[in-house]
């Protein structure tokens, strides 16, 4: 995701304080590095619990523990070994989504940090990575191009390792236990593997390899991107080609997800109230620049992205009112 840092809000005419070239490669270079692989470290550590889960035939959270397994894993450090193909490929990806931003920031000439990976006690060992912008975006085509660009280079990338996953990924009768849904792409992708493996399970009845696990979480994080709203990659995508529409459709995708929030997931509720921050309101770009006619498909392909990368209701169980009723 790329967000505006508060430089890039100041009128054209105010300079930002400059910095020395020494300080600003140093700055700029060495906390996305210690992020990027403090994020390494956490992403092993969940990607180890996963792994151990699998080789017994168990989901990937079986029991609370699994949530934060850091005593687990002091007891035998050399277990972080099993945790790299996991962290392997949901760093990859969402790597090529950021780095998908920040190549389209060079090409428009908006300056833009490198990636900062954002460690965390979650699912992933990771909240996600983002890019700060330090510039104004100067039209409403580069707004476009910088929007798009990371979840497409994210989902291209992702492809393979969905392929592999689905390869490596073994059936289940029940699943995998509290994954309620899979993104249509690993459906699409899975004919694919049918065709070579004859027989091969359906999605559903897979009990997912923790590669598929790390591609399930970053097409979810490419589904949420592509919301179009706020300062998310799609509400990017919304304000370059219907400036207008911006806030009407954020204000309606807001009560949405409380609605969804109610009867699919609780986690919904928690972005309904991100998007109402003050930080997450789009920033004003000059309209005097609209699209370029050749560029009128990369909506339909930002739009074809969310319907290949949909999970309205990721996680069984976990609506506001099964909470309520339990």
């Amino acid at each position: 995701m790329a967000t505006t840092s508060p430089n890039a809000l100041t009128p054209y005419s105010v300079s930002p304080r400059l910095r020395s070239d020494a300080d600003a490669r140093s700055t700029d270079f060495a906390m996305p590095l210690a992020l990027f692989l403090t994020t390494m470290l956490t992403t092993c550590m969940m990607g180890a619990r996963f792994a151990a889960n699998f080789a017994v035939g168990l989901p990937p959270i079986a029991r609370f523990d699994d949530m934060l397994p850091f005593a687990w894993i002091i007891e035998q450090p050399e277990r972080l070994l099993d945790g790299i193909p996991f962290s392997f490929t949901i760093l990859t990806i969402l790597l090529a989504h950021e780095l998908g931003h920040y190549y389209a920031c060079r090409r428009h000439k908006v300056q833009a940090s490198l990636p900062y990976f954002l460690p965390a006690p979650t699912l992933s060992g990771t909240a996600g990575a983002v890019i700060r912008l330090r510039s104004r975006i100067p039209n409403q085509q580069a707004l476009l191009d910088i929007g798009i660009s990371g979840p497409f280079w994210g989902f291209v990338v992702a492809l393979p390792l969905i392929f592999l996953g689905l390869l490596l990924s073994v059936g289940s009768p029940h699943g995998t236990e509290f994954i309620a849904s899979a993104p249509p792409i690993f459906g699409v992708v899975n004919l694919i593997v049918q065709f070579f493996r004859p027989g091969a399970p359906a999605v559903s009845q897979l009990l997912f390899h923790p590669v598929l696990l790390a591609c399930w979480i970053g097409m979810f994080v490419t589904f949420l991107n592509l919301l179009p709203a706020g300062q998310l990659d799609g509400g990017h995508v919304l304000y370059a080609i219907y400036p207008r529409m911006h806030r009407n459709m954020t204000n309606s995708l807001i009560l949405a997800l409380f609605v969804a929030g109610v009867f699919l997931w609780v986690g919904w509720l928690f972005w309904a109230v991100l998007l109402m921050m003050p930080f997450m309101r789009h920033p004003k770009v000059r309209l005097d620049k609209p699209v370029d006619d050749a560029a009128r498909w990369l909506p339909w392909l930002a739009l074809g992205l969310l319907v290949m990368t949909i999970m309205p209701s990721p996680f069984a169980n976990c609506s506001l009112m099964h909470f309520l009723l339990r």
